[in-house]
C-alpha cells in the first residue's frame, strides 16, 4: 500500500434535514462525498480498493435538491474499486446540472457497480440526462491492474421528467466490459433550443426502454409495458432515529 494512505470503514450513517452551499463555479465541492458531484458514491480506489474488498451498499437518498452546472446530481464512482450495489434514489429534484446519476469507471478499477434503483427524479436544464462512462482513467498511481475491469449490471431508472435539456444519454461501456440490464421507463424529455445532434450516444452496453418520448439508441429496444424495478422491501437503516442532544449551561 502506499505511504500515507489511508482507508476509513464507515457504516450506520443517517444524514437528514442537511443544507450545504458551495460556490456553483468551484470545482471538487462535493456536498456529501461517501468531487463537485452533489452526491458521490465511492468505495476504495484501484487495486487498493479491490484488496481491501469493503463495498458500499444498502444505501437510500431521498428528497435531495441540487444546483451543480459541471457535475452529477447523484455520481456512483469513480473510485468504486471495492464495490457498489444496492443504491436507492428517489424523490430527486436537480436544476442547472450536468447530469442527473452518473456511473464512472476505467479498466483498472475492477469490483462493480449494481442493483441501482433510480425513481422520481424532476430534472430542469441538464446537459445529459443519463450519463454512464467506462473511460474515467484517473489513477492513484501506475501500479493498478490493467486486467481489472467492473461489473456494471441492473442499473433502473424510472418516473423520470427533465426539461430543457441538451441531451438524453450518453452510456459508454468497455468493449471487453459491457455494461447490461439497464432499464428505462416511463420518462419524459423536453430538449432546449439548442440540443445536442445525437441524443444518444450509446455503446457497449445492453438493456431495454419502454414509454421514453424519445427515439432509444439500437442498444435499448422498446418493449411495451415496461417498468423498471423499484425494491419494495424495507432497509433496516430507514427505521433509524436521529437522536436529539441538548446542553444545559451552568454558572
Amino acid at each position: 500500500m502506499s505511504k500515507g494512505l489511508i482507508l476509513i470503514v464507515i457504516s450506520d450513517v443517517l444524514i437528514h434535514g442537511l443544507t450545504i452551499l458551495a460556490p456553483i463555479d468551484s470545482p471538487n465541492t462535493d456536498e456529501i462525498d461517501p468531487g463537485d458531484d452533489c452526491i458521490a458514491v465511492k468505495s476504495g480506489w484501484d487495486q487498493y480498493g479491490i484488496k481491501f474488498g469493503m463495498p458500499t451498499k444498502h444505501l437510500i437518498i431521498r428528497r435531495l435538491t441540487c444546483i451543480s452546472p459541471d457535475s452529477a446530481t447523484i455520481a456512483l464512482g469513480s473510485e468504486m474499486s471495492g464495490g457498489i450495489q444496492d443504491v436507492r434514489a428517489e424523490d430527486i429534484t436537480a436544476i442547472n446540472t450536468q447530469s442527473g446519476i452518473r456511473i464512472k469507471t476505467a479498466i483498472g478499477r475492477g469490483a462493480y457497480v449494481k442493483d441501482i434503483f433510480v425513481r422520481r427524479m424532476t430534472l430542469t436544464t441538464m446537459k445529459w440526462v443519463f450519463l454512464m462512462s467506462g473511460f474515467y482513467n484517473q489513477h492513484l498511481d501506475t501500479n493498478f491492474d490493467p486486467k481489472a475491469i467492473s461489473e456494471i449490471k441492473v442499473i433502473n431508472y424510472r418516473d423520470i421528467v427533465a426539461t430543457n435539456v441538451t441531451g438524453g444519454a450518453r452510456l459508454e461501456g468497455i468493449a471487453q466490459d459491457h455494461f447490461t440490464g439497464i432499464c428505462i421507463s416511463n420518462v419524459t424529455i423536453s430538449l432546449s433550443k439548442m440540443p445536442k445532434e445525437l441524443q444518444w450516444n450509446c455503446t457497449n452496453i445492453a438493456g431495454v426502454m419502454s414509454n421514453v418520448t424519445l427515439e432509444p439508441c439500437h442498444l435499448l429496444p422498446k418493449k411495451e409495458k415496461v417498468d423498471c424495478a423499484f425494491p419494495k422491501d424495507r432497509l433496516p437503516v430507514e427505521d433509524v432515529h436521529l437522536k436529539t442532544c441538548s446542553t444545559t449551561e451552568t454558572a
